[in-house]
């Protein structure tokens, strides 16, 4: 009896070699690590607009104490008597929250993504650690019951947040090899100067602030002992100032692009120019008009979009080429 055969096997398939398979999708990618990066910007200026609408709608107190709302208690104690003060200022304290979320995930992407140079990834925890520092200040300004000078320094350091965000959204563009000014030495300095004359800008748009009529409560006496007239002509001589060396820029730098130079950095400081323009009309329809409320609100906005055109300025006069890697 004869027996049955088996038919062959086919043969196996040879494993297929690292080159063939298909790359594994990296996490997080490029475009999930923009998007974070981008929404933590925009995070760090919409609290300022928000913390603006706290002290503009005279919410400041609304919450007594800090990080409780009232003793005893972390929400509002809603009853008859209870005006929408206490609502504002919880939800801005909550908005607190969902900018150390952004600021967790941009550390995270960042750290986690492929391997970028340590002040790249030291720049990506600023911001986490900036709203940490931020919320201790926000409280203690409730504490010293909206002291001006305690007001003011919130401000500030959120100008600097947003200032560090936008420079980390440019710098994770960009590759990590060397980076070349492109820019003459003339311009470099007179853009670097800029930085300087912004800050004190910003500075003196506080103490205008501190020395008028916006406390952030009805009853907070402190105020700075200053003529708010007399400050805000300082403050505008100092914009004048600033706009006066960002024209010299341009026109370096107009010049340089005629010459065959990189146009990159002068639409860049034109950009800023225009920024600055308008933020300057605003300061002053605000100042002629008596302060409305929506006014003061926009031109805390338009800081912030001075403090991004600035960074932005600076950022385009360097570029960087891929980097070289050591091949094993």
């Amino acid at each position: 009896m004869s027996s049955l055969t088996q038919p062959p096997a086919a043969p196996s398939s040879p494993p297929a070699s690292p080159a063939a398979a298909p790359a594994a999708r990296r996490w997080p990618s490029r475009r999930l690590t923009r998007r974070v990066l981008l929404a933590n910007l925009v995070a760090q200026v919409v609290i300022v607009v928000t913390g603006g609408a706290v002290r503009l709608t005279g919410s400041g107190l609304g919450c007594s104490t800090w990080p409780q709302c009232e003793p005893g208690e972390f929400t509002p104690v809603l009853h008859e008597a209870t005006t929408w003060h206490p609502i504002i200022e919880f939800a801005n304290r909550t908005l607190t929250g969902v900018l150390v979320v952004l600021a967790v995930a941009a550390a995270l992407v960042v750290l986690r993504g492929p391997r970028r140079p340590l002040g790249v990834r030291l720049l990506a925890l600023a911001p986490l650690l900036g709203v940490v520092v931020q919320a201790v200040v926000g409280g203690m300004a409730v504490l010293v019951e909206l002291h001006p000078a305690v007001v003011g320094s919130h401000f500030l350091i959120s100008m600097a947040l947003v200032a560090v965000s936008t420079a980390l959204v440019l710098r994770e563009a960009q590759p990590d090899g060397p980076a070349l000014t492109v820019v003459d030495p003339g311009a470099r300095r007179l853009s670097l100067l800029l930085v300087p004359l912004a800050a004190i800008v910003l500075a003196l748009g506080v103490v205008v602030t501190g020395a008028g009529p916006h406390s952030g409560d009805d009853d907070a006496a402190y105020r700075f002992a200053l003529d708010p007239a007399a400050i805000s002509k300082v403050h505008a001589l100092s914009v004048w100032t600033y706009v006066a060396v960002v024209v010299a820029v341009l026109v370096l730098l107009r010049r340089a692009v005629a010459a065959g130079a990189p146009s990159g950095p002068a639409r860049a400081t034109l950009v800023l120019l225009v920024v600055t323009l308008a933020q300057g009309l605003i300061g002053y329809v605000q100042y002629l008009t008596d302060l409305p409320a929506v006014l003061v609100a926009a031109h805390m906005l338009g800081a912030c979009l001075l403090v991004v055109a600035q960074t932005a300025q600076l950022s385009a006069q360097r570029e960087r080429a891929i980097a070289e890697r050591a091949v094993a």
